[in-house]
Protein backbone atom coordinates (compact mmCIF):
# COMPACT_ATOMS: atom_id res chain seq x y z
CA UNK A 1 0.00 0.00 0.00
CA UNK A 2 1.55 3.10 -1.14
CA UNK A 3 1.59 6.46 1.48
CA UNK A 4 -0.89 7.96 -0.50
CA UNK A 5 -3.73 5.41 -0.71
CA UNK A 6 -3.12 4.49 3.11
CA UNK A 7 -3.51 8.56 3.91
CA UNK A 8 -6.97 8.44 1.79
CA UNK A 9 -7.69 4.53 4.07
CA UNK A 10 -7.21 6.42 7.04
CA UNK A 11 -9.57 9.20 6.75
CA UNK A 12 -11.17 8.47 9.76
CA UNK A 13 -8.33 8.51 12.02
CA UNK A 14 -8.79 8.23 15.81
CA UNK A 15 -7.10 11.50 16.78
CA UNK A 16 -10.06 13.73 17.45
CA UNK A 17 -8.50 16.73 18.97
CA UNK A 18 -5.33 17.26 16.42
CA UNK A 19 -5.55 20.57 14.01
CA UNK A 20 -5.76 19.57 9.67
CA UNK A 21 -1.86 19.79 9.36
CA UNK A 22 -1.37 17.25 12.06
CA UNK A 23 -3.55 14.89 10.88
CA UNK A 24 -2.10 15.05 7.45
CA UNK A 25 1.01 14.35 8.92
CA UNK A 26 -0.60 11.32 10.88
CA UNK A 27 -1.67 9.99 7.73
CA UNK A 28 1.38 10.06 5.84
CA UNK A 29 3.15 8.43 8.91
CA UNK A 30 0.83 5.81 9.01
CA UNK A 31 1.23 5.08 4.63
CA UNK A 32 4.82 5.37 5.30
CA UNK A 33 4.75 2.65 8.09
CA UNK A 34 2.80 0.19 6.04
CA UNK A 35 4.78 0.21 3.38
CA UNK A 36 7.80 -0.08 5.73
CA UNK A 37 6.09 -2.58 7.69
CA UNK A 38 5.43 -4.76 4.10
CA UNK A 39 8.79 -4.10 3.11
CA UNK A 40 10.90 -5.56 6.04
CA UNK A 41 8.41 -7.13 8.75
CA UNK A 42 7.51 -5.75 12.20
CA UNK A 43 10.60 -6.76 13.77
CA UNK A 44 13.19 -5.18 11.45
CA UNK A 45 11.19 -1.82 11.16
CA UNK A 46 12.50 1.26 13.01
CA UNK A 47 11.37 4.62 13.76
CA UNK A 48 14.27 5.62 11.58
CA UNK A 49 13.11 3.42 8.88
CA UNK A 50 9.28 4.80 9.44
CA UNK A 51 10.31 8.63 9.88
CA UNK A 52 12.43 8.22 6.30
CA UNK A 53 9.79 6.27 4.12
CA UNK A 54 7.77 9.76 5.81
CA UNK A 55 10.18 12.41 4.64
CA UNK A 56 10.97 13.42 7.89
CA UNK A 57 13.33 13.62 10.66
CA UNK A 58 12.86 10.86 13.48
CA UNK A 59 12.40 13.65 16.39
CA UNK A 60 9.41 15.18 14.07
CA UNK A 61 8.11 11.58 13.93
CA UNK A 62 8.30 11.37 17.84
CA UNK A 63 5.84 14.40 17.89
CA UNK A 64 3.22 12.00 17.27
CA UNK A 65 3.71 8.88 18.11
CA UNK A 66 5.60 7.63 20.93
CA UNK A 67 6.99 4.55 19.55
CA UNK A 68 6.35 1.57 16.67
CA UNK A 69 4.21 -0.20 19.05
CA UNK A 70 1.96 2.83 19.32
CA UNK A 71 1.96 3.10 15.28
CA UNK A 72 0.93 -0.24 15.28
CA UNK A 73 -1.38 0.45 17.73
CA UNK A 74 -3.11 3.35 15.89
CA UNK A 75 -3.23 1.47 12.32
CA UNK A 76 -4.91 -1.46 14.20
CA UNK A 77 -7.54 1.09 15.56
CA UNK A 78 -7.77 2.94 11.54
CA UNK A 79 -8.58 -0.35 10.16
CA UNK A 80 -11.09 -1.89 12.23
CA UNK A 81 -13.07 1.71 12.21
CA UNK A 82 -12.87 1.75 8.39
CA UNK A 83 -13.93 -1.73 8.12
CA UNK A 84 -16.93 -1.30 10.67
CA UNK A 85 -18.00 1.50 8.16
CA UNK A 86 -17.55 -0.28 4.58
CA UNK A 87 -19.09 -3.82 6.13
CA UNK A 88 -22.34 -1.55 6.93
CA UNK A 89 -22.11 0.21 3.50
CA UNK A 90 -21.67 -3.11 1.71
CA UNK A 91 -24.81 -5.19 4.15
CA UNK A 92 -26.99 -2.24 3.09
CA UNK A 93 -26.79 -2.67 0.00
CA UNK A 94 -28.78 -4.61 -2.59
CA UNK A 95 -28.71 -8.84 -3.81
CA UNK A 96 -29.20 -12.07 -2.94
CA UNK A 97 -27.92 -13.75 0.96
CA UNK A 98 -24.47 -14.27 -0.64
CA UNK A 99 -24.29 -11.79 -2.56
CA UNK A 100 -24.34 -9.49 -0.04
CA UNK A 101 -22.22 -12.16 2.04
CA UNK A 102 -19.71 -11.41 -0.22
CA UNK A 103 -19.83 -8.14 -0.38
CA UNK A 104 -19.88 -7.76 3.20
CA UNK A 105 -16.53 -9.96 3.48
CA UNK A 106 -14.63 -8.27 0.76
CA UNK A 107 -15.33 -4.85 2.52
CA UNK A 108 -13.57 -6.66 5.71
CA UNK A 109 -10.54 -7.52 3.93
CA UNK A 110 -9.67 -4.95 1.61
CA UNK A 111 -6.06 -3.11 0.49
CA UNK A 112 -4.49 -3.06 3.85
CA UNK A 113 -5.33 -7.14 4.23
CA UNK A 114 -4.55 -7.43 0.35
CA UNK A 115 -1.05 -5.85 1.00
CA UNK A 116 -0.17 -7.78 4.43
CA UNK A 117 -1.32 -11.17 2.58
CA UNK A 118 1.29 -10.36 -0.24
CA UNK A 119 4.14 -9.04 1.83
CA UNK A 120 6.68 -11.78 2.65
CA UNK A 121 6.22 -10.93 6.47
CA UNK A 122 2.18 -11.20 6.14
CA UNK A 123 2.07 -13.79 8.82
CA UNK A 124 4.31 -11.77 11.29
CA UNK A 125 1.97 -8.22 10.39
CA UNK A 126 -1.28 -10.62 11.01
CA UNK A 127 0.25 -11.98 14.25
CA UNK A 128 0.58 -7.96 15.54
CA UNK A 129 -3.27 -7.84 16.61
CA UNK A 130 -2.08 -10.35 19.18
CA UNK A 131 1.04 -9.30 19.87
CA UNK A 132 0.52 -5.29 20.18
CA UNK A 133 -3.11 -4.58 19.97
CA UNK A 134 -5.28 -7.47 21.30
CA UNK A 135 -7.67 -4.96 23.28
CA UNK A 136 -8.17 -2.97 19.79
CA UNK A 137 -9.03 -6.19 17.99
CA UNK A 138 -11.54 -7.54 20.47
CA UNK A 139 -13.19 -4.15 20.71
CA UNK A 140 -13.08 -3.92 16.94
CA UNK A 141 -13.86 -7.74 16.34
CA UNK A 142 -17.07 -6.82 18.48
CA UNK A 143 -18.33 -4.12 16.68
CA UNK A 144 -18.09 -6.04 13.15
CA UNK A 145 -19.69 -8.77 14.49
CA UNK A 146 -22.43 -6.53 15.33
CA UNK A 147 -22.66 -4.89 12.53
CA UNK A 148 -23.33 -8.39 10.68
CA UNK A 149 -25.56 -9.45 13.29
CA UNK A 150 -27.90 -6.57 12.89
CA UNK A 151 -27.68 -7.12 8.96
CA UNK A 152 -28.79 -11.21 10.05
CA UNK A 153 -31.44 -9.60 11.94
CA UNK A 154 -32.97 -7.64 9.51
CA UNK A 155 -32.63 -10.31 6.82
CA UNK A 156 -34.66 -12.75 9.14
CA UNK A 157 -37.42 -10.22 9.53
CA UNK A 158 -37.62 -10.07 5.89
CA UNK A 159 -37.99 -13.21 5.21
CA UNK A 160 -34.72 -14.33 3.73
CA UNK A 161 -32.57 -15.59 6.00
CA UNK A 162 -34.03 -18.61 8.19
CA UNK A 163 -31.57 -18.99 11.48
CA UNK A 164 -31.11 -22.35 13.59
CA UNK A 165 -28.92 -19.94 16.60
CA UNK A 166 -29.20 -15.97 17.31
CA UNK A 167 -27.93 -13.64 14.76
CA UNK A 168 -24.76 -12.81 17.51
CA UNK A 169 -23.59 -16.20 17.56
CA UNK A 170 -24.12 -16.89 13.33
CA UNK A 171 -22.20 -13.61 13.18
CA UNK A 172 -19.38 -14.80 15.03
CA UNK A 173 -19.43 -18.02 13.20
CA UNK A 174 -19.62 -16.29 9.79
CA UNK A 175 -16.47 -14.53 10.77
CA UNK A 176 -14.64 -17.00 12.48
CA UNK A 177 -14.96 -18.87 9.03
CA UNK A 178 -13.62 -15.87 7.53
CA UNK A 179 -10.52 -15.55 9.72
CA UNK A 180 -9.61 -19.30 9.49
CA UNK A 181 -8.96 -18.96 4.99
CA UNK A 182 -6.97 -15.75 5.63
CA UNK A 183 -3.36 -16.86 4.68
CA UNK A 184 -1.21 -15.47 1.56
CA UNK A 185 -1.36 -15.08 -1.39
CA UNK A 186 -4.31 -12.58 -1.39
CA UNK A 187 -5.71 -13.45 -5.19
CA UNK A 188 -5.95 -17.28 -3.72
CA UNK A 189 -7.62 -15.76 -0.79
CA UNK A 190 -9.70 -13.80 -2.50
CA UNK A 191 -11.36 -17.06 -4.70
CA UNK A 192 -11.08 -19.04 -1.64
CA UNK A 193 -13.23 -15.85 0.37
CA UNK A 194 -15.80 -15.58 -2.30
CA UNK A 195 -16.71 -19.36 -2.45
CA UNK A 196 -16.76 -19.44 1.19
CA UNK A 197 -19.85 -16.84 1.11
CA UNK A 198 -21.50 -18.24 -1.85
CA UNK A 199 -21.78 -21.58 0.41
CA UNK A 200 -22.52 -20.28 3.43
CA UNK A 201 -24.84 -17.26 1.61
CA UNK A 202 -27.03 -20.29 0.13
CA UNK A 203 -27.09 -22.08 3.77
CA UNK A 204 -28.66 -18.85 5.31
CA UNK A 205 -31.24 -18.72 2.72
CA UNK A 206 -34.76 -19.25 3.63
CA UNK A 207 -36.54 -22.01 1.89
CA UNK A 208 -38.40 -20.92 -1.30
Amino acid sequence: MSIDSFGRFCQALPMMETSEPDRVKQETILGAAMAVLCQYGYRRTSMEDIAQAAGMSRPALYQHFRNKENIARCMVQVYFDQSVQAVTQALAGQGTVPDLLRAGYAAKTGPMIRDMLDSPHGAELLDLKNSQARDLVEDGSARITAVFADWLTREVAAGRVTLDAPAGDTATVLLRALDGIKRPPYARFVAERDQLATLLGRGLQSPL
